[in-house]
Parts: structure tokens; sequence; C-alpha cells
């Protein structure tokens, strides 16, 4: 007998499916309540509604578990390539040598952007925010792919789509880059693997065709993009199913999921670390004195990347990424204070029973923040570089959405305004 729920209101007792998922989480279904007894539920922020049923991400906060389509975050970080956890991510299943070659192939065939996109760049105001410069720029493709409009294209139709904004993202991000220092643009070298190919757009030099990246910032790039693929419902995720709900188009649908990643209170959260570590450094770089003004609770300041809102134990990616960042930051000996300060407020951290007993341990922004930092990123180009890595996910989440043939979006809300009044003529109107 399947489980129900019950629920007694004015007096009479309504039956509720129960729902549980492949990890035995368990959920009350409520889509018929309002037609069943003229309520409906309430909660600020979607904090304890589940918006849909997924097979993409498996997330369990309490005990520190992140997996891709079955698969142990851990495992993935250390034998995949990126490109292999988008194809996990956007087909269900880990790609063949075989799968994984074609894939990579279809993807260089559509590298270069139109010519149209770096006329853009014109018009953007000098010191234009890179986020507001890639969110136009993702949405501008549907203009020149106006077939991607149609929601109804045959399944291949939209397969090559999905390649083609695969494609483009790293070459339209390393185009920012390049166009805010003022340099001339790198063209894509399909015969680069997809991390090394960006690295290579983005700080190759046209008149020094020589620059390679080196292997251990590609594979510190590679953990960061893997680590940021998905997250399951999310803001920006979310962002990106409910605008999707509507039958508009990918590109549309992602430039939506980049905008509510922009917000400091997600994705912005690896900036706002660099941000403290910079005014820590500018008061004198005392690290004791803000380690205690986070302990004191009449203090308003408070560690950023440390401790996370989803994982209570800690942060499975954090682990991951720690051991990159020491790698990149032992490979280019770089000398920097902001970063010599973060690895004192690591250390005090990591050994001082306070954050220890509130498992306030860094996070996976603390150190994304760092490793790009040494690696010559402004600050306010992170969030660009948490959206090419995220973008495998917000797709397959479109996707699955689109395939389950989900309803359009549409909340609910309690009034809270004026009642019913009487309207007053303007000369009446006190």
């Amino acid at each position: 007998m399947s489980e129900k729920a019950k629920i007694i209101l004015e007096g009479n007792e309504f039956e509720l499916p129960v729902i549980t998922g492949s990890e035995g989480e368990k959920a009350i279904d409520i889509g018929k309540l309002r037609d069943l007894t003229g309520y409906i539920t309430l909660d600020s922020g979607f904090k304890n509604t589940g918006a849909t049923t997924s097979g993409i991400t498996f997330l369990d906060g309490e005990l520190g578990i992140l997996r891709h389509r079955g698969y142990d975050i851990e495992d993935l970080a250390a034998n995949c390539s990126f490109l292999e956890v988008s194809y996990l991510i956007l087909n269900g299943e880990l790609p063949t040598a075989e799968q994984l070659v074609e894939f990579e192939a279809k993807i260089s065939e559509h590298t270069l952007v139109n010519e149209g996109l770096e006329a853009m760049f014109k018009a953007f105001p000098t010191g234009s925010h890179p986020m507001g410069q890639l969110s136009s720029m993702i949405s501008s493709l549907s203009l020149y792919y106006p077939k991607s409009l149609d929601p109804n294209r045959p399944e291949e139709a939209v397969k090559r789509t999905i390649i083609r904004l695969m494609a483009k993202m790293p070459t339209i991000c390393a185009m920012i880059y390049k166009k805010r220092h003022g340099h001339p643009l790198v063209y894509p070298n399909n015969k680069l693997d997809y991390v090394t190919n960006f690295l290579n757009m983005t700080f190759g030099q046209v008149a020094d065709p020589s620059y390679m990246a080196d292997p251990v910032i590609v594979d510190a790039m590679n953990k960061l993009l893997i680590l940021h693929a998905d997250h399951e419902q999310n803001c920006s995720a979310s962002t990106v199913r409910v605008v999707g709900s509507s039958q508009a188009n990918l590109y549309s649908s992602i430039s939506a999921g980049i905008n509510a990643l922009w917000g400091p209170l997600h994705g912005g959260a690896n900036q706002e670390v660099l941000e403290m570590l910079e005014d820590i450094k500018n008061d004198g770089g005392d690290v004791e004195k803000y380690i205690n003004k986070a302990k004191d609770k009449n203090d308003p300041f408070r560690l950023m990347g440390f401790g996370h809102r989803v994982y209570k134990n800690f942060d499975p990616r954090a682990k991951i990424i720690k051991k990159a960042c020491d790698d990149v930051l032992d490979k280019l000996g770089v000398n920097d204070p902001i970063l010599e300060i973060a690895k004192k407020l690591e250390e005090a951290a990591l050994n001082d029973p306070y954050f220890i007993e509130r498992k306030l341990f860094p996070n996976v922004d603390f150190y994304s923040g760092i490793i790009y930092r040494a690696l010559g990123f402004p600050t306010d180009f992170f969030t660009v570089l948490f959206a090419l890595g995220r973008l495998p996910g917000w797709i397959a989440q479109w996707q699955e959405m689109r395939t389950d043939k989900q309803p359009i979006a549409r909340p609910r809300q309690i009034y809270t305004g004026a009642a019913p009044r009487p309207f007053v003529r303007m000369n009446d109107r006190a």
C-alpha cells in the first residue's frame, strides 16, 4: 500500500500522496491541495518546497554528499575531464572513449563566434561588469540562430543548439577578458582540449603564439569547472527551469541563469572572499584580530568563504579543491600578501575549536577565489568562471524540464495588501 499523508482542515481530513526518491528522500505531493481544500502552502524562498523531481544531481548537506547521476563528486573530479562530466550530466551516462571523442569533435566544430558579437563590445560602457556582458552576449546568440526560437524543433536540432552553446561559451568568456584588457582576440585552437583552449584564448597573445597553459593549472581549472557543474535546485538552476517552462529558447534561459548567478548571495561568494581579504590587508593584515571579530556575536563582521548554507558538515568540493589550490600556489610561487592572509585564515579556522565545533570550514568559494586570483583573473571575473562551469548543469536542467513536459511555472501567493475600498475622485482626495 502506498504511503499517504493526512491533513485536517476545518474539521475535514484529506489524504495526499507521499513521493520517495531514489536516495530515500520523501516529499508530500501537494499538487492537488488547492483543488481538494481551497488552501495553498506558504514557503518563503521555497526553502522547503520541491518544485520538481530530477535525475541529475543528489545533494545531502547533512552528510556532505554530492553526486551527479549517481557518481560521487570525488570520483568524477579525480578521474574525469570537464567534458566527460558535462557529457554525463547532459546524457545520463559516462561516455565511452568513442563517445567522448565524438562529443569533443562536435564541440570543436562550433567554437568560433560570429564577428558581429565582437562589435557588441563597442556598445558596452567602459568598465561594464563582465557578467552583464556575458548575459547579453549569450542572449544575443538567439539572434544569430533564430531557429532556436521554435520550441517544437526535432530533438537533433535541440542537441545541435546544446553543442553550439557548450562550444561558444569559453570563446565568449575569453573575449570578455581580452576586451577588458584591450588585447586583440586569440582565436580558438581546436587541437587543444576544452580547458586548455579556454586558457590559451584568455592568457595567450596574438604576438606570441608559443603560450601553453601549465598542466598543473589546466588540472586545477578542470577540477574547478567540474565542482561547479551542477548543484541541484539552486537559485540559478531554478531560474533556468522557470524561464524555460515558458518555452523560452535555450540561449535566453541560460542568460537568465547567468543573471541569477550574478547576485552576491549566489555566484558572487568567491568575489566576496577576495574583497574580505583585501579589507583585512588594508587594515594592516592582522588575521588574529579578524578571527576574534568573527567570534564576537556582537560584531557584524563575518568570515566569507567559511561554512555553507546547504552543507552542514563539510563541503565535499572544498576538500578536493584545497589540494589543487596548494598545487597551483606551489607551482606559480606567487608572492601575494592577499594569499598569505588567506593561508593564515585557513590555518586558524581549521585548528580553532570555535570554528571546528560550528563546522565553519573553508568552502569551495574560499579556495576557488584564491586560485582565480593566483592565475591573474580580476575579482569581478570570478562569477564568469562560475558560469562557465555551471553551463552543463543549467542545460541539463532546461533539457529535463522540457523532456518531462513540465507546465509553465506559476507560483501562488497570499495577498496582504489593502482590502476592497471605494474609489476616491481626485478632487475628494485629502
